[in-house]
């Protein structure tokens, strides 16, 4: 808050200084035209005592004064202009065009010391910051393009080696199955991806709204972890469900999104142990965890696994893409909720959501 203020009080004060400012520029045209005047009257009264009676010769005196003084002020006001107007929008036109033919590394300084800018010196500012914006969304667009042509090369090119052994003649109906089980699994797997990253896109440019309404936290995190009770007993992993009832206003979709995400990491990345889950209030917040006595993850590990097709234990790279806690951190954020992880290798994690009440 205290930041907040005294960036206030410096904006407050600049401003004051460039209205200032403003004012003697203003007040500098005002005493040249009195001053040309002025010497006009003089110019007149000086012609008038030396030609007498000769109008004509008054009048020519005259115009030459005047022609003379104009011109004068005409070239003072052209210098103003190119100093105070023209050279700083040329500057931004410069920055504008090389921004848009897509250099986006391009910066301009402010022509006025920090705390007396004018507004072409915020323009450049907002310019570079624009720039930088920009910069940094194109390098996560080449990023992300890469990733998702990587992503879609491996399983395309296993379906593309399963299909040629299928046609290979005397395949008994035993490898014959087992090829084709294989086959539907990295389908599924790239329909998912796909999905994923269409889902994840939507998000991106907020095409995805939420569709607020009542829900029952405790009834749907109920619901999601039935879903995942088969690969829990499989693997003999006790459950713990600690859920108090909990109702929120928000969107269904999206957070059965988050719980079916969060509880199919548990279920990948713990082999023994347990998995818990738990949900309550804190402070006016419903708030969830998901804690797991899995593998875990180191420190640098936990500072990416929210970017997109980031995968930290690759032993389980080929259960998935890398997408969903990305699509996870994404719907929170849509939802005004929090999500962080704590996590110790060998030890386990725990995810903890915070939600609003109502978005």
């Amino acid at each position: 808050m205290k930041g907040t203020s005294a960036k206030k009080q410096g904006g407050m004060r600049a401003a004051g200084r460039r209205a200032w400012l403003m004012f003697l520029a203003y007040a500098m045209r005002f005493l040249i035209v009195a001053a040309i005047i002025t010497v006009a009257v003089f110019v007149q009264q000086a012609a008038s005592r030396a030609f007498g009676e000769d109008t004509g010769a008054v009048a020519a005196v005259m115009l030459v004064a005047v022609v003379f003084l104009s011109l004068a002020l005409t070239v003072f006001e052209l210098l103003v202009r190119k100093v105070t107007v023209e050279r700083p929008v040329s500057r931004i036109a410069e920055m504008a065009h090389s921004i848009a033919s897509g250099d986006f590394t391009v910066r301009q300084e402010p022509s006025h010391p920090y705390g007396n800018y004018d507004e072409y010196d915020c323009i450049l500012l907002d310019l570079g910051r624009a720039a930088a914006e920009l910069a940094e969304a194109e390098k996560t667009r080449l990023s992300f393009i890469s990733n998702v042509s990587h992503e879609l090369k491996t399983p395309l090119a296993v379906i593309q080696s399963y299909a040629q052994a299928l046609e290979k003649p005397g395949l008994s109906d035993e490898t014959r199955a087992e090829y084709l089980a294989v086959l539907r699994a990295t389908a599924e797997k790239l329909a998912s991806l796909v999905h994923n990253v269409l889902r994840l896109n939507r998000l991106e440019h907020r095409k995805l709204a939420a569709q607020p309404d009542e829900v029952r936290l405790d009834e749907q995190l109920a619901g999601c972890i039935l879903q995942f009770e088969d690969a829990i007993e499989s693997k003999g992993l006790e459950l713990v469900c600690e859920l108090d009832e909990v109702r929120v206003f928000s969107d269904a979709g999206c957070l059965e999104l988050v719980w079916n995400n969060l509880l199919s990491n548990a279920v990948k990345f713990t082999d023994s142990g347990s998995i818990r889950v738990t949900l309550g209030r804190e402070g006016g917040r419903a708030v969830v965890t998901v804690s797991d006595t899995g593998c875990g993850m180191s420190a640098e590990t936990g500072a990416h696994i929210f970017e997109q097709f980031y995968q930290g234990d690759t032993s389980h790279a080929g259960e998935g893409n890398g997408l969903g806690l990305a699509l996870v951190k994404k719907v929170i954020g849509i939802l005004g909720g929090e999500i962080g992880v704590e996590s110790e290798e060998g030890k386990g994690s725990t995810f903890r959501v915070s939600l609003p009440e109502r978005i």
